[in-house]
């Protein structure tokens, strides 16, 4: 059968399609026959023709792998005696690494079970050969067993790792070296505590040989790299103390412009990660400084001729393939991860030239750094930073240089999405600037265009009632740019900023809906040609903002027709992208129909749980030696299978419409859950089920919308029972609890992305605050959610970076992260008694103490000071025991300098009292000076000064014999306006009316001002 094989693969090569059909069959056919394996090895041993000899391994290595075991033992023996005698003749390089994957595929069932030894005498002898060649074989090979039977080595770890330390010193074998840091590489998942020093000891090697390899072979150092990205995701430890170096290293690579773009990126890609996981190794070895000198000129590097301007598209980093289009996510990566005080000083004297430079691309590098630190550091430049940041974005929007422009629009968007709410009240400047630029339509290039409606739209979006002044002429502009432009792109950008000028003018667009509709039903009504979809898809947005914010009595007459619509849509048209809309137009629509969502409610689930349950977009990634080999097998060799075989699959991805697709049909089916009411009922279980599924999704994304939708179904089959007055005789909510809150407190404590964790904690707060007792009632609920609170707290969590460090500052998402795990302690009061609650909130009081220091920021007082305040008003009575720890913290508060922790330390105090009973009558006259003293300082919010008057009220409701009324009230009165009082301050209107009945106060003579 050999010859005949070998002629049936030869015909195979010919280029001959009639030739290779025929040959296609027949090889069909041959791998019916039992003889195929043999016959193959045959082919592969005595084949002239190398190509020939490769093609058969790769068959054999697909057979072997699928139906190992099902071979007996004198097979097996055989065939393993076979394959390494192969390995010593074979002449050609390229065969013989196709014969060692077969190797790998062997080793991966027999080494588990322990068997084959002669295989790792075999490899320890050939590398051990004088013979340059037989060590690079022998090296492949070892690399090839360990990347498919890692878990088998380990018994093997000591000896392997004293071969390494030599193999790395092979300078004369290049490919020796190269070999041996694959297979580091694919050890590292499997090493333990007793390999690390081992491993820790080889990394100044490996860096020798990244180095030397640069010189020679740049994509075998490229692929070199991924040992680091490897050990930071699996086992940092091993980095930690060569971290200084590594970094030296990536930074040297990014910045020699000599080096090719996959290097350069791949360097700072683990810049951008080692960022993420290690921010205190960061700043501990001083690394932020060197960082910024080396990927702000980065930043600064113009386009070549004839490629696209990397920073017109502002792609994320999966994305980037340059270094400069992936420079600025490293900034982007350091604001979210670095406290900003430690990144915006030494990136703003990089900055601040670049912005008073003559060269347009150093004023652009400048701007983009301003936008991408918009996020992370949005706090920080609220407070000290916005005004000068936004002069010179408008200044250089008015810039005649296009790149400088467009950069400068991109920055203004960046701030109008991030900087909230601080930068709306600049809108006297920006709107008008942005208006005029769009109407007067003297850019006629895509980035331009784009990046004016971006700016427009994210500044637009939020500013309420603040748009009125400048509605007539922005709906004017955008439906002449609906009504007169050719361009899809152009009104796809105007339908969207319809969307976000509704969202904020609300009912104030109800003069322009009729017109607006009139535009889009030709876009909703339609099977648009594929390149028109995206109007189509934007139209339903815009559409399902209208339902969301213009009032329902306004929308009410189309609601039913816009859900007929959408489902026609989806039935007739297979796109991700427009199915994800459609499902977000039913989730709007469900705000105003309601429990009348009934009749759609079993063909709408259809579709969206067919969306869930999809496996579309799904990509394989193949192995180079597969990729487009022999195809036609596959079908055969899975039916044969007993197990899966992916040892020919590198990776597995998704296409991003499919992503957002499920993301948004979670979102949306969580919200018309919630709207929808009891009409949902007979489909809550099978939705929650798919979408449970989801929550460990290994996109982010994903896992956040299954969350959030497992929540709010919770709740949705909670206020079921509750509206409707019934027991839940048939334990259905236990059950679903009992799913999902072991599960989010798992992912609170064990997830690596932060948003993940801060959603989930979130959605738990949500949780307790509507569903209460039943939270904590499955067993280990409440001990699961108190754990997975405190480990944030005390940053143990997987997504928290827990080095020790000098430096206690942190991240503003990082804080984000720690005020989110602080709403669930009130809400937790809510859920259970005060008196049960008690010792948990002993254990929460020193965590939340310790985040109220003088060395602490604005934020994390203010966090602190606001949970305990919370706590007290959610505890009651149960918080007298603690009235001695309280006091001294909240009287601190109410003396400092910021606005927001004095009104809460004001508000805390004003509980305590109310709560503290007998405790702190004492201290009466101690807090009423206090607050007498706050009440005099100039130009603080609101917000204080209500919330002193509040405290005063609880105060005087508590034991109104210790308040010197004839000083205090009158203070209060001229301090807080009546109409205030009734809309604000409800215990200042019972203190007003009790006083008035007592005849304390005469209504005539002392009514305040309305």
């Amino acid at each position: 059968m050999a010859q005949s094989l070998e002629t049936i693969l030869e015909n195979l090569l010919v280029p001959d399609n009639a030739v290779i059909q025929q040959a296609t069959t027949q090889l069909q056919e041959a791998y019916k026959d039992p003889a195929i394996v043999p016959a193959l090895c045959g082919v592969l041993g005595s084949s002239q023709n190398p190509q020939v000899r490769q093609y058969a391994a790769v068959l054999l290595r697909r057979k072997i792998a699928k139906q190992w075991k099902k071979f007996d033992q004198e097979t097996q023996a055989s065939l393993k005696a076979t394959l390494l005698q192969v390995l010593v003749q074979e002449p050609e390089r390229t065969v013989r690494h196709a014969a060692s994957q077969i190797v790998g595929a062997v080793a991966r069932h027999e080494l588990q079970e322990g068997r084959w030894p002669e295989l790792l005498q075999f490899i320890q002898e050939c590398i051990r050969d004088n013979e340059p060649s037989k060590r690079e074989m022998g090296m492949f090979v070892l690399s090839t067993v360990c990347d498919t039977s890692a878990q088998g080595l380990q018994p093997h770890f000591a000896s392997l790792f004293a071969l390494f330390n030599t193999t790395l010193e092979d300078v004369d074998n290049r490919a020796v070296q190269f070999y041996t840091i694959q297979a580091m590489t694919a050890l590292v998942e499997y090493c333990g505590t007793d390999e690390a020093g081992t491993f820790q000891k080889l990394i100044p090697k490996v860096l020798a040989v990244i180095r030397h390899l640069l010189q020679h072979d740049e994509d075998q150092a490229c692929e070199a790299l991924e040992i680091f990205d490897e050990l930071v995701e699996c086992e940092v430890t091993i980095v930690v103390p060569h971290l200084k170096d590594i970094m030296q290293f990536c930074l040297e690579v990014s910045s020699n412009a000599e080096l090719g773009d996959n290097i350069r990126v791949k360097a700072l890609s683990f810049i951008s990660w080692l960022t993420r996981l290690k921010k205190k190794s960061i700043l501990k070895h001083k690394l932020v400084e060197p960082v910024l000198g080396v990927v702000f000129p980065i930043m600064c590097t113009p386009a070549e001729e004839g490629e696209e301007d990397p920073d017109n598209t502002f792609i994320d980093e999966l994305e980037a393939s340059t270094p400069s289009s992936f420079a600025s996510q490293v900034i982007d990566v350091m604001a979210l991860n670095l406290p900003p005080e430690k990144l915006i000083t030494p990136l703003m004297q990089l900055v601040g030239p670049a912005l008073e430079s003559d060269n347009p691309y150093q004023r652009k590098a400048g701007l983009i750094s301003l936008a991408v630190i918009a996020e992370g550091c949005s706090d920080h430049i609220q407070k000290k930073c916005l005004e000068p940041f936004l002069q010179v974005t408008c200044k250089n929007i008015s810039d005649p240089n296009p790149v400088i422009r467009n950069a400068a629009l991109f920055t203004m968007g960046q701030f109008s999405e991030h900087l909230q709410p601080g930068i709306t009240k600049y809108h006297g400047e920006i709107v008008p600037l942005l208006v005029n630029h769009l109407m007067q339509g003297e850019h006629s290039s895509k980035e331009g265009v784009t990046k004016t409606y971006y700016a427009l739209e994210e500044f637009v979006e939020n500013l309420g009632k603040d748009i009125l002044p400048y509605l007539p002429a922005l709906m004017e502009s955008l439906l002449s740019a609906l009504t007169t432009s050719q361009a899809v792109h152009i009104k796809e950008l105007a339908i969207s900023a319809i969307g976000a000028i509704a969202n904020a003018a609300g009912e104030a667009m109800v003069p322009y809906f009729q017109q607006v509709m009139e535009q889009l039903k030709p876009y909703i009504t339609q099977v648009l040609p594929e390149s028109h979809q995206v109007l189509q898809v934007q139209a339903l947005d815009t559409l399902g903002m209208f339902a969301r914010t213009i009032g329902e009595q306004h929308f009410l007459p189309m609601a039913e027709e816009c859900i007929q619509l959408g489902l026609k849509l989806v039935e007739e048209v297979d796109d991700p992208d427009l199915r994800r809309c459609s499902y977000g137009l039913f989730a709007s629509v469900s705000t105003v129909l309601k429990a009348n969502m009934t009749p759609y409610l079993p063909n709408i689930t259809k579709h969206m749980l067919g969306s869930l349950r999809s496996t579309e977009g799904i990509i394989i990634h193949h192995s180079d030696e597969t990729n487009g080999v022999l195809n036609f097998v596959e079908e055969d060799l899975t039916e044969e299978s007993e197990e899966e075989d992916d040892d020919d699959v590198e990776g597995y991805s998704v296409e991003n419409s499919y992503l957002e697709e499920k993301e948004d049909t979670c979102n949306s089916l969580g919200e018309i859950a919630e709207n929808s009411g009891s009409a949902f009922l007979p489909f809550l279980e099978e939705c929650f089920n798919e979408i449970f599924k989801l929550i460990e999704y290994p996109a982010a994304t994903i896992r956040k919308a299954a969350v959030t939708s497992v929540g709010q179904m919770c709740v949705a089959l909670h206020k079921h029972f509750q509206q409707s007055n019934t027991e839940d005789s048939t334990g259905a909510l236990a059950k679903l609890l009992s799913m999902s809150v072991p599960l989010m407190c798992q992912l609170v404590r064990e997830d690596t992305d932060r948003t993940v964790a801060m959603t989930t904690l979130e959605v738990l707060s949500e949780m307790l605050k509507e569903i209460q007792t039943a939270v904590v009632a499955g067993e280990g609920h409440l001990d699961g959610i108190v754990t997975a609170v405190r480990d944030v707290l005390q940053t143990k969590t997987a997504c928290q970076d827990d080095d020790d460090a000098e430096d206690d500052q942190q991240a503003e998402y990082d804080t984000m992260l720690i005020e989110y795990s602080g709403e669930v302690i009130p809400a937790l009061a809510v859920a259970i008694p005060g008196q049960q609650f008690a010792p948990y909130f002993a254990g929460f009081l020193p965590l939340m103490a310790a985040r109220f220091k003088r060395t602490s920021t604005d934020a994390e007082r203010s966090f602190a000071v606001g949970t305990i305040s919370e706590s007290i008003a959610s505890m009651k009575a149960a918080v007298v025991p603690f009235v001695p720890h309280l006091y001294p913290i909240l009287l601190q508060a109410v003396k400092d300098e910021n606005d927001e922790v004095r009104s809460n330390g004001v508000y805390g105090l004003g509980v305590l009292a109310e709560h503290g009973g007998e405790a702190l009558y004492q201290h009466y006259p101690a807090i009423l000076q206090t607050l007498s003293e706050v009440s005099t300082i100039a130009g603080q919010q609101r917000r204080v000064v209500d919330n002193m008057c509040g405290a005063v009220a609880r105060l005087i409701m508590t034991n109104i014999s210790a308040v010197p009324m004839e000083s205090v009230l009158p203070v209060m009165v001229s301090t807080c306006p009546f109409r205030r009082i009734l809309r604000k301050t409800p215990q200042c209107t019972s203190v007003w009316f009790t006083c008035t009945r007592q005849g304390i106060l005469r209504f005539s003579n002392s009514c305040p001002s309305c």
